[in-house]
């Protein structure tokens, strides 16, 4: 498996590659997981070279993807099938318009066998981009699973009262999550309603805009906290102590602290884009777990947050709403026979 980011690094790639990896391997699998991001290539290629695998799945079409075209792996790898996840980024249509993204795009799906998509809604998106794809399109729903029950004292890390309304983004530091950009939006909540508080988890992936987040929230260290990361066995302890999950994403697949903030039961605020609206509205009969607001709107995410905050009673209707809905939730059991079944597919060719 190529991923921009793998274990210890604490990021949604590295949780669902983890995810993956073990359910694999408690079935008998031997899975080698290799970062794509800012990779050393020779490194890569003698790891892959050693292990000599019978399938390569891509997690993130561009960042891993990219590398089945790229020599020497993609001298070692010819022949070998390709499976690819792609990211929300892969399909956002505004960054596609860069001058030969979208031809790049092509040429690595000419490569993959078969595309697996974890958000039910982008088969749209990728029959709209890639109309002659020359792949099979497979869609596996994403599950969810707590990587261990230790105890976080979040509130007490973060220097926060048990009186004061919490909102949690736990999310790595670069621009497409919206860290910056979600710290603004809670500093003018702050003023309107001074016992709110931030806390924000995850690590820096990209080194100018970590570099201006960690500036902005300097400043801010009245009601705004970060925790660079937060041990993946203390996440479920962590939501415990938090009053809104946020999603501030500019493009997202589908993020594992949607499905994540449903099973600890927590309301979320997250940004309207394609990824982000199944799992916070729900569809057919489901009621929704959160509110979406405009990016592109002045005002809607304070507007949003200031109705999480006041009305004790929209909170309780989401929380019901998110246990309800995370007890339909795919377990990684159904999630791996998706895969198993993907690699199958691709292997015969």
């Amino acid at each position: 498996m190529l991923t921009p980011s793998a274990l210890p690094v604490i990021t949604g790639n590295a949780m669902t590659v983890e995810r993956w990896r073990r359910g694999l391997t408690a079935r008998g699998g031997e899975v080698l997981v290799l970062e794509s991001r800012d990779p050393d290539l020779q490194a890569l290629a003698a790891a892959v070279a050693a292990f000599r695998p019978d399938v390569v799945h891509a997690h993130h079409l561009f960042m891993s993807g990219g590398l089945l075209l790229t020599p020497p792996l993609a001298d070692l790898l010819a022949g070998v099938p390709a499976v690819t996840t792609p990211a929300g980024t892969d399909l956002n249509q505004e960054d596609l318009r860069t001058r030969g993204k979208l031809e790049m795009l092509g040429r690595i799906c000419g490569r993959i066998g078969e595309m697996v998509i974890q958000n039910r809604y982008f088969d749209r998106l990728v029959a709209a981009l890639l109309p002659e794809g020359g792949f099979r399109l497979s869609y596996v729903p994403k599950s969810f699973c707590w990587l261990g029950d230790a105890p976080c004292r979040l509130r007490e890390r973060a220097g926060i009262g048990g009186d004061e309304f919490v909102f949690f983004l736990p999310a790595g530091i670069r621009p497409v999550k919206g860290n910056l950009e979600g710290l603004r939006f809670l500093e003018a909540v702050h003023r309107l309603r001074p016992h709110v508080r931030a806390v924000f988890a995850g690590p820096v992936l990209d080194e100018e805009y970590g570099g201006r987040f960690a500036g902005e929230i300097g400043r801010l260290a009245s009601f705004a906290r970060w925790l660079p990361a937060i041990d993946p066995r203390e996440m479920a302890a962590a939501y415990d102590e938090v009053d809104v999950v946020l999603n501030t994403s500019f493009s997202e697949g589908l993020a594992n602290t949607l499905l994540e903030a449903m099973a600890a039961g927590k309301p979320i605020l997250a940004a309207d884009i394609e990824g982000n609206r199944w799992p916070v509205r729900g569809d057919g009969d489901e009621r929704p777990c959160g509110l979406l607001y405009d990016p592109g709107r002045n005002g809607d995410f304070i507007a949003q947050a200031l109705r999480l905050t006041d009305d004790g009673e929209l909170r309780a209707s989401l929380i019901r709403a998110a246990r309800d809905r995370a007890v339909s939730l795919p377990g990684p059991e159904e999630e791996i026979d998706g895969l198993m079944a993907a690699y199958s597919l691709a292997w015969r060719g």
